[in-house]
């Protein structure tokens, strides 16, 4: 060969783009090309990115193969690089182009390493061996490393998976899937963000429901707009002060996905005291009757895709008809930090509807939301405070239930905020409600 590796340089067009965006797909395809072409793999790492995407790399014992997609071009850049003459790199190029469903590829191949060029260097090579002995389990084993990242221009979380991809459906509003990660558990995504894993659910779902409902010890109905995973609606019902908890989720897969592999979130479905209702939660809001509900808990994913109507200054106006006069209204409020002009303008239209002196935020930690802390905004119609409240019962609660995060202590903790907060929310008292509408952030 003349030379110490071959180096093909690829471009793969019109290829199918699920294809492009499935990292179990890719994974396993350059696994295997590999494989098909005599090398040795030792090492595969492969990451998938939010909104979509996918950049990974073999390691194999003769070099590497790399590769890089754009789904919304049907479009791949790859890398093929093999040292030696025992591996024939265009059996991997073939294999891929197959496996990628792609409608043509161009290709160039580089010598690497011209031995013309070369000088071997007097140097005692034995003095770089590794001598060190190799563990009997790891010989020929394959080292696997599959990430889902969810990013955008300036943040991104990583989260490695077993490359067991648990459900994968798309609905009339958004893709629903579940992956299995080694470090937070089976873990919710919908169109590549993340909503919510078994290791670290509790912190959300217990704090968007036992801060209100301590807070108003007279709540007798409760309704719940999104939510379908099942975790608010899990810690709504260890309450027997409530009568009726009703769930209104637009769109049914989600609740399908949760049941089957997230069942410890979604294990109240069949309480007799909810009511499931798989519909447009604007709609039912706008069809609602006044003074229905005592609490109203809205539990959407983030200002894009289905919820984005959720974020409006219109719907929050028919949240506040749809509560009794000493009603709640609590809703996820975003990321002080990574998502402060949502953040602020939620908060003003807030009090532009409920009052100055009615709104109030708090704060959670949260692993896996971007930047880790999480807002949650309490907004009374009534007199209700939420650092008013009955210590003595949410301590023995929080003990009866064998609760994870929320207690007394938390309770009242949460709304002390850090300084940057409360800057962010009294750099603007001069919006117009009517003039809201959140822009796509996470």
């Amino acid at each position: 060969m003349n030379a110490l590796g071959r180096h093909i340089l690829v471009e793969f067009y019109d290829c199918s783009p699920e294809l492009m965006n499935d990292v179990m797909h890719i994974e396993n395809s350059m696994v295997a090309a590999a494989e098909t072409a005599g090398a040795t793999v030792i090492n595969s790492t492969f990451h998938h990115f939010s909104p979509y995407g996918v950049s990974g790399v073999v390691v194999i014992q003769e070099s590497h193969l790399a590769i890089h997609t754009w789904p919304e071009y049907g479009y791949a850049a790859v890398d093929l690089f093999t040292c030696g003459d025992s591996v024939n790199p265009w059996v991997s190029y073939n294999y891929l182009k197959e496996a990628f469903e792609a409608g043509h590829g161009s290709s160039m191949e580089c010598r690497r390493g011209q031995l013309e060029l070369l000088k071997r260097l007097d140097f005692n090579l034995e003095s770089l061996r590794d001598v060190s002995p190799k563990p009997a389990e790891q010989l020929g084993t394959i080292t696997r490393d599959i990430w889902f990242t969810e990013r955008d221009e300036n943040i991104a979380l990583s989260l490695k998976h077993s490359g067991n991809q648990l459900y994968k459906k798309d609905s009339p509003y958004q893709r629903v899937e579940i992956y299995e990660t080694l470090a937070y558990g089976n873990m919710l995504t919908l169109d590549g963000m993340v909503m919510c894993t078994q290791k670290d659910e509790y912190v959300y779902h217990e704090m968007i429901t036992h801060v209100p409902i301590f807070s108003h010890p007279k709540a007798k109905r409760t309704l719940v707009i999104g939510g379908g995973d099942g975790g608010t609606v899990r810690e709504l019902l260890r309450h027997e002060q409530l009568e009726e908890v009703t769930l209104v989720e637009i769109d049914e897969l989600v609740i399908e996905a949760c049941k089957l592999h997230l069942p410890e979130t979604a294990v109240a479905f069949d309480n007799p005291r909810l009511n499931l209702l798989v519909q447009d939660g604007i709609k039912y809001i706008n069809e609602c009757a006044d003074s229905q509900y005592d609490l109203i808990i809205i539990d959407s994913a983030d200002p894009v895709g289905p919820g984005e109507g959720l974020f409006t200054a219109a719907f929050y106006k028919e949240v506040f008809r749809c509560l009794t006069p000493d009603g709640l209204m609590i809703t996820q409020s975003e990321s002080p930090r990574f998502n402060s002009a949502v953040f602020v303008e939620i908060y003003e239209t807030y009090k532009q509807i409920f009052g100055q002196d009615k709104v109030h935020c708090y704060l959670a930690a949260i692993p896996t939301y971007p930047t880790g802390t999480w807002s949650f905004s309490y907004s009374s119609k009534g007199d209700s405070h939420p650092l008013v409240f009955d210590r003595e019962a949410a301590a023995a609660f929080s003990q009866a239930q064998g609760l994870k995060y929320y207690n007394e202590d938390i309770h009242t903790a949460a709304f002390a905020l850090p300084n940057f907060v409360k800057d962010l929310l009294n750099s603007n008292t001069n919006t117009n409600p009517d003039d809201y509408s959140a822009e796509p952030t996470h």
